[in-house]
């Protein structure tokens, strides 16, 4: 199991949550989450400028074994998104916390149900038991 970035947030459907000094929030799937998928040959990214609701569908990757909907965190607008994973998805799967990356969104309120590093650990641990 790899170290979970301490400056992250995390969800039980396996998104990670990063606060950006600008007041943007960046978002990705976790490790576990491109570990579970395999190897990722295609994103579908959401259109800059959409609206996304909370828990609402933001994306899609698909990798060789199954495609897989990632929902939104947060409420909010969709203010840029990962070009690079057009044309090498398999960034997810290399840096799933880095070069990664899906969307940045500025949040429209801050009601995200999160959990911190260690929280998310517990989850997974559990999911494993």
């Amino acid at each position: 199991m790899s170290e979970l970035p301490g400056d992250l947030k995390f969800t039980k459907e396996h998104e990670w949550l990063r606060q950006e000094e600008d007041g943007t929030v960046t978002i990705g799937i976790t490790d576990h989450a491109q570990s579970a998928l395999g190897d990722l040959v295609y994103v579908e990214l959401p259109e800059v400028g959409q609206e996304v609701e909370a828990g609402g569908e933001m994306a899609v990757v698909e990798s060789v074994k199954a495609a897989s909907d990632v929902y939104a965190p947060i409420a909010g607008e969709v203010v840029a998104v990962n070009e690079g994973l057009a044309d090498d998805p398999e960034k997810i799967n290399g840096d799933a916390y880095g070069d990664g990356w899906i969307v940045r969104m500025r949040p429209s309120n801050d009601d995200a149900e999160t959990l911190t590093p260690d929280e998310y650990q517990e989850f997974l641990d559990e999911l494993e038991e």
